[in-house]
């Protein structure tokens, strides 16, 4: 557990020193909710606010933990991940605090959308429902960050990894439950959202205030978690740089 911590720690450090990435991940998850949120005209809601927030929440986690991947390949570049795969400590201890680490710059950046929804008039945070947020979040987060993590792990540059964070991310959001509910999408842009993960993290974060509880969601969510952790720990252990 020394080890992640310090491997988090080291991350943390590296992120908060470089005033503009602490700006600009923070600002642009703002920009979306500002935007699209309060911009964009729909007739399927009277509050369009409260049904976006959880959209923009997940987009943020998802940004945030596909984006996490680039550390890892900075770290190739520069030589630090032959050091790292050499310390006695184990190599899961390196995808660990790096998954530690995106997702709590995640949830800083979530935090941040959270204060500025309610400052714009979102009735659906009360104190249960922002625990419930950020335990969904967390989980999605861990989800993610050990999916890019995986993946940086074969890609040899930060255009290589950009390029398929760009072709996975978007794709993603956009074909999710994040800007209408299924009831209005086609035929064939429901059926890929149902089974999106991203509308998974959505919909349960909005079953929390508008029932019933997505308890499928719930278990889904937590075995791909589990699954994708144990293969990204797998992939540490047998990889040669």
């Amino acid at each position: 557990m020394n080890a992640v911590l310090v491997y988090f720690l080291r991350d943390m450090r590296r992120w908060t020193r470089s005033h503009f990435n602490v700006y600009s991940t923070l600002i642009m998850p703002a920009a979306w909710l500002i935007f699209v949120g309060l911009a964009l005209p729909t007739r399927f809601t009277d509050n369009y606010l409260d049904f976006i927030v959880p959209g923009i929440l997940v987009l943020t986690m998802l940004t945030a933990g596909m984006q996490g991947g680039s550390s890892l390949i900075f770290d190739k570049i520069l030589g630090f991940l032959n050091k790292f795969l050499a310390l006695p400590s184990p190599r899961e201890a390196i995808l660990f605090g790096k998954i530690l680490f995106i997702t709590v710059r995640g949830l800083l950046q979530a935090t941040v959308i959270m204060v500025l929804a309610v400052l714009l008039g979102a009735t659906l945070f009360e104190p249960g429902m922002v625990l419930f947020s950020y335990l969904v979040l967390g989980l999605f987060g861990v989800l993610l960050s050990a999916f890019s993590t995986a993946i940086a792990l074969y890609v040899q540059d930060h255009d290589s990894y950009a390029a398929v964070n760009a072709v996975i991310s978007m794709p993603l959001f956009f074909t999710s439950s994040a800007l209408m509910p299924y009831d209005v999408m086609p035929a064939w842009l429901r059926a890929i959202a149902q089974v999106n993960p991203v509308s998974l993290a959505i919909d349960l974060i909005r079953s929390f205030s508008a029932p019933p509880f997505a308890w499928s969601s719930l278990v889904v969510l937590v075995v791909l978690c589990m699954a994708m952790v144990t293969f990204s720990s797998y992939l540490f252990r047998r990889t040669t740089i």
